[in-house]
């Protein structure tokens, strides 16, 4: 897979994820003791068999991707992970079946999308190397099918771990690869956001604000996304549109305030609620909201982060997932400037992300033995 970084080894927390171990013979489920496996088996599922008909599986199967996608946009990942994971279970028992041509096609499809889903939650977990490893399998299953909407989702989604594994430059090539795949529709505005933020992180803010009117012009743009019938995980509102914008501003010196104008209306829009087919995920409202706050510190508006930080602070530790805790260093770091010296309320700020960040799902899940 062209622009992939190959997988390196991880910490004893990623192998519960199975990451670098290598699946059995077709019938083999590979067990793990705390998670349970992250490959999806592509090799053994991608065989030619047909003759059999599906009848009241595929449905029920199609269902549960949907319910789990929309779960994903609200829910703890840790529970959904384990869900998604017996999902795919199911479907593998009917890829073991003999298909018609076009039940497979649909079950590949599936396997691909929920290998997404799976790999979005694994990285909320703590698990980027496995995360990684799920988006290839999931690729695998796109590739197979030529599913095109899936494949740019996949390079989205690729291109978000590699950002925050601190890897711009593969991350703005995945993004612009995905493009090549999907030019209009919210999920095209998506990658030219993406692009720009990796851009942006490069130092080259003049791409990254045209990127920001391109991703506008995409999103109006007619789409052949079918991925967007799906829902949750597999669209991208106007508000995360917002929030994307705000943060690829965020990362260019002297355009704060711009920043802070688009992140403030991500929030007004999250506040307000999804738009009719849309679906608001918590992670990028959070993440829109620390956005907003260290966004705000950086042009000395004290008053105005904790407001911001107020819903993120209160989030349940199931719901602390990877990227707010890893995000709110940046808070962290703005309180810690000179201008904010001596302030008992940057200290005290500074304290509520330390207790934050103490009491995480992945803490919790570094935790547990095996």
């Amino acid at each position: 897979m062209t622009g992939m970084a190959s997988l390196s080894c991880q910490p004893e927390r990623d192998r519960r994820f199975g990451v670098g171990s290598q699946p059995e013979a077709a019938s083999a489920r590979p067990s793990l003791p705390v998670l349970g496996t992250c490959h999806s088996r592509p090799g053994a599922a991608l065989t030619c068999v047909s003759g059999w008909k599906l009848g009241g599986i595929f449905p029920s199967l199609g269902s549960d991707v949907i319910r789990l996608s929309h779960g994903y946009m609200t829910g703890e990942p840790f529970e959904l992970f384990q869900e998604m994971r017996r999902v795919r279970d199911r479907i593998y028992t009917a890829l073991d079946r003999r298909l018609w041509p076009r039940d497979q096609t649909d079950l590949y499809m599936l396997l691909g999308c929920l290998n997404c889903l799976m790999a979005a939650a694994a990285d909320d977990l703590g698990y980027p190397n496995a995360s990684e490893e799920l988006i290839r399998a999931a690729w695998a299953y796109a590739i197979a099918i030529d599913h095109k909407p899936l494949m740019a989702k996949l390079r989205a989604d690729l291109a978000a771990v590699a950002y925050w594994r601190n890897r711009p430059r593969q991350s703005r090539d995945l993004a612009g690869s995905g493009l090549k795949y999907l030019t209009g529709g919210p999920n095209a505005a998506q990658l030219h956001l993406k692009y720009g933020r990796a851009a942006a992180r490069l130092g080259d803010a003049d791409v990254a604000r045209r990127a920001i009117g391109q991703a506008r012009d995409a999103r109006e743009r007619r789409n052949e996304d079918d991925l967007l019938s799906l829902g949750g995980e597999f669209g991208f509102s106007r508000a995360s549109q917002h929030y994307l914008a705000g943060s690829t501003l965020l990362e260019i010196t002297g355009a704060e305030h711009d920043a802070i104008a688009e992140l403030e209306r991500a929030t007004e829009l999250y506040e307000a609620g999804p738009e009719e087919g849309e679906d608001h995920s918590f992670e990028l409202r959070m993440l829109a909201q620390i956005e907003l706050a260290a966004a705000r510190l950086r042009v000395g508006e004290l008053d105005g982060a904790k407001p911001a930080l107020r819903p993120v602070l209160a989030l349940p530790p199931g719901q602390r997932i990877d990227p707010l805790p890893q995000r709110l260093e940046t808070v962290r770091a703005e309180l810690a400037r000179p201008r904010y010296h001596g302030s008992p309320q940057a200290s005290d700020l500074a304290g509520e992300i330390e207790d934050f960040s103490r009491d995480t799902i992945v803490g919790a899940l570094s935790a547990l033995p095996g």
